[in-house]
């Protein structure tokens, strides 16, 4: 069974950078998901599908994964660039178009 380990990126809900500093270990899913006939609901026989394990570091997300014999693929996290801004510039004369109006 094979792992992914990677840095979660932030959620289209969030103006922040919380709950995206940690390393997540996740396994792939072994066992196709299935319907259950009386509730409808969605369900697996892998229960490994269920589990998350998080990390503060990608190094200690690997070493887990060495020391337990899990087979791991590392996802490289990708950094926001942030490009500066300026309020005044709104307002400045070398401006192209109009800001209003």
């Amino acid at each position: 069974m094979k792992a992914r380990i990677f840095k979660p990126s932030k959620s289209a809900m969030q103006s922040g950078r919380g709950k995206t500093h940690s390393w997540i270990l996740e396994f792939e899913p072994t066992a196709a998901r299935h319907q259950d006939p009386l509730m409808g609901w969605s369900s697996s026989s892998d229960t490994r599908a269920q589990l998350r394990l998080k990390f503060p570091s990608q190094d200690e997300a690997i070493a887990y994964a060495e020391r337990k014999g899990i087979a791991y693929q590392v996802e490289e996290a990708q950094e926001r660039t942030i490009a500066p801004k300026s309020y005044s510039d709104n307002f400045a004369y070398k401006r192209k178009t109009p800001w209003s109006h």
